[in-house]
């Protein structure tokens, strides 16, 4: 499940900030970031809200005074509380709310419920997210594809909200 975290994470967060000058590669990455945990046995620690909060407050305290660069990593702990919202992960409570839950952390394992075909229809969604994505922000011309890629950011006049 890489193309629905990605893709409604990149959406979500372009539509709710409208912001030219977020890094939204960091937004997608932080969105993916979770799911590695899922190739070495997880969830894990990532699937935590202490994760993405305790990110937060590094980049907070990190580039204090630098509202920049505090505006651009902001983009990570975004895309991680992304991630816990799209895979649900309220729904584990006790591994939601660790440490608060306990110091146990468990593998819960994947919800029961995620079958191929629901799998499947989430990529999909995530794909279709991708295709508006591109063709919203104007992503195939070549000056926005290039400032999208060099410095994570979307074109500012492709950004104004239409009415």
């Amino acid at each position: 499940m890489f193309l629905w975290f990605a893709g409604l994470s990149f959406l979500i967060v372009a539509k709710v900030f409208v912001s030219p000058v977020i890094d939204y590669r960091l937004v997608i990455l932080g969105a993916v970031l979770p799911t590695i945990e899922m190739f070495i046995g997880g969830p894990w620690i990532l699937h935590t809200l202490v994760s993405p909060v305790t990110l937060m407050a590094i980049v907070m305290l990190a580039f204090m005074g630098k509202r920049l660069r505090q505006r651009k990593w902001l983009g990570l702990p975004i895309g991680m509380f992304f991630y816990l919202v799209l895979d649900r992960a309220w729904t584990r409570t006790s591994m939601f709310w660790w440490p608060i839950s306990g110091f146990d952390i468990q593998n819960m394992g994947t919800p029961e419920w995620e079958t191929v075909p629901i799998l499947v229809l989430m990529e999909v969604i995530g794909l279709s997210a991708i295709a508006y994505s591109v063709k919203t922000y104007k992503l195939f011309g070549k000056d926005e594809r290039t400032l999208f890629i060099t410095k994570g950011h979307i074109k500012r006049t492709n950004m104004a909200r239409k009415e």
